[in-house]
C-alpha cells in the first residue's frame, strides 16, 4: 500500500457557539461547526456559490485547551486536520460508517469576515477555503457512468494508510476508507485506473443527506475531486511519480453539489504522537452513515 497522505484545511466561521462535553470515561470532546462557501464553475461556465458546513472535533487535553480560548459563533478560524473513517454495527442490523474531520489545529483569524445568516439561525463565511489532499490505493476498478444530461461521472474508493505511535511507543496502523467523485473531463481521463493503483487526489469535502426506504436520515461524506495524479506502483515510500496520460488529469470544472448538502458529523484528534482517541467507544456516533 502507498504511504498515506491525509490532509484537510478549512477556513470559515463558527456557525454557532462550540461545545465542550465529556465521554462517560471522562475524555473531553470539543466540537465546532465550520461554515463557508465554495465558488464552483458549473458545466455552463457560470460560477456558483455552494454553502458547506463541516463539524470538526478535538479530543483530550487539547479539547480543554481549545475551550479556554472562548471562541464564539461568527469567529473566523483556520482548521488543519485529517479525515477519519470509522464503522460499527447498527442496532437495527447491518454495518454503518462515517468519515469525520479530526482537527489537529484550530486558530482564530485576525479579522471579521463578511458572513451570511442561514435559515437555521447560524452563519457562514463568504468564500473561505475547503481543501482536501489524500494519497492512497484504489480498492476497486472505477466505473464510468453518464448522467441523463450527458455528464461523465466516476466514483473512486480509496484506502488511505495511517501510522502513529501510542502512549507505550508501539507502532499502530489504521486504514481510512474514503470515497471520491470525479466529473466530466477528469472522470473520462481517469477511467483506465485499476484496483490497487496508488493515486493522489485533491478536491473539496462535500456532504449529502437523504432519507432511506425505512424513513431514516442518512448522510454521506465524500471528496469531490478537482485533480487526480496516478502514482507509480512499486515506488519507494514517499516517492511519487506520474505515468503518462490518461492516468493524470486535472478537472476543468467541478460539478455543483445539490442544495441538500448537510452538515457532517465529526469527532477526534491526535496531537504529537499522543493517543487521545481512548474512550471514544464509550458513546455511539450521533449520525449513521451508509456503509
Amino acid at each position: 500500500m502507498a504511504r498515506g497522505m491525509n490532509h484537510i484545511y478549512l477556513i470559515g466561521v463558527l456557525a454557532r457557539d462550540p461545545e465542550l462535553r465529556y465521554t462517560p470515561s471522562g475524555v473531553a470532546v470539543y466540537e465546532a461547526t465550520i461554515a463557508g462557501e465554495d465558488h464552483v464553475a458549473g458545466n455552463d461556465g457560470k460560477e456558483r456559490q455552494l454553502p458547506w458546513y463541516h463539524r470538526v472535533s478535538i479530543l483530550g487535553k487539547p479539547a480543554e485547551w481549545q475551550s479556554e480560548r472562548n471562541l464564539r459563533a461568527g469567529d473566523a478560524v483556520l482548521v488543519e486536520g485529517t479525515l477519519d473513517y470509522s464503522s460499527w454495527d447498527a442496532p437495527e442490523g447491518g454495518k454503518r460508517s462515517m468519515v469525520k474531520v479530526k482537527a489537529l489545529r484550530m486558530e482564530q483569524l485576525g479579522y471579521a469576515p463578511e458572513t451570511t445568516q442561514d435559515a437555521g439561525g447560524g452563519v457562514r463565511m463568504h468564500g473561505g477555503m475547503n481543501q482536501v489532499m489524500v494519497v492512497g490505493n484504489l480498492t476497486r476498478d472505477p466505473d464510468l457512468r453518464y448522467t441523463p444530461a450527458g455528464d461523465a461521472v466516476l466514483g473512486l474508493s480509496l484506502a488511505v494508510n495511517e501510522t502513529w505511535k501510542d502512549r507505550q511507543g508501539q507502532q499502530q496502523e489504521k486504514v481510512h476508507w474514503l470515497d471520491a467523485t470525479l466529473w466530466r473531463d477528469l472522470a473520462e481521463a481517469s477511467k483506465d485506473l485499476h484496483k490497487g493503483d496508488p493515486v493522489l487526489i485533491t478536491g473539496r469535502l462535500t456532504n449529502e443527506s437523504w432519507t432511506d426506504k425505512d424513513g431514516n436520515k442518512r448522510n454521506n461524506t465524500k471528496i469531490e475531486a478537482t485533480r487526480v495524479e496516478a502514482l507509480s506502483r512499486g515506488a519507494a515510500p514517499g516517492t511519487a511519480t506520474t505515468p503518462a496520460a490518461p492516468r493524470q488529469a486535472t478537472a476543468s470544472a467541478a460539478r455543483p453539489q445539490p442544495s441538500r448538502a448537510a452538515a457532517s458529523s465529526a469527532q477526534g484528534s491526535r496531537s504529537g504522537g499522543l493517543d487521545i482517541d481512548s474512550g471514544l467507544q464509550d458513546f455511539p456516533p450521533e449520525e449513521d452513515l451508509p456503509f
